[in-house]
């Protein structure tokens, strides 16, 4: 199970340059081929639109990341009021799904999540 995504590769829809091709054909001797260069991607096929509270909900819920992150985030664009109560109920819908596909600890913090 899980998303392993997907990793490809696309012709770039720019022209590096044109250069002159010699056809057999007399009447293509002087058409141009376009080069187009190759350009690599990943493809997440699991990405959503949603609040931006989920998204930074999601980055304490396996220890979080370190202060200067909260606080560049802060600063460039504050979270509403009452987010702090909102990441746990965000957080609490992974909490369960990782108790279904793992058991052990996740019942418990579970549990703690619901009772806050």
């Amino acid at each position: 199970g899980g998303n392993k995504g997907c990793c490809c590769c696309f012709d770039s829809a720019e022209e590096e340059e044109e250069e002159e091709v010699e056809n057999e054909n007399d009447d293509n001797k002087n058409a141009k081929k376009k080069n187009h260069k190759k350009i690599n991607v990943i493809f997440d096929p699991a990405t959503y639109y949603g609040d931006r509270e989920a998204d930074i909900a999601m980055t304490y819920l396996f220890g979080g990341f370190d202060t200067q992150f909260y606080d560049g985030y802060e600063s460039e664009w504050p979270l509403p009021d009452g987010h702090e109560k909102r990441r746990i109920i965000y957080n609490l819908y992974h909490v369960l799904n990782h108790y279904y596909l793992f058991s052990g600890s996740y019942k418990k913090d579970a549990r703690n999540m619901i009772k806050e």
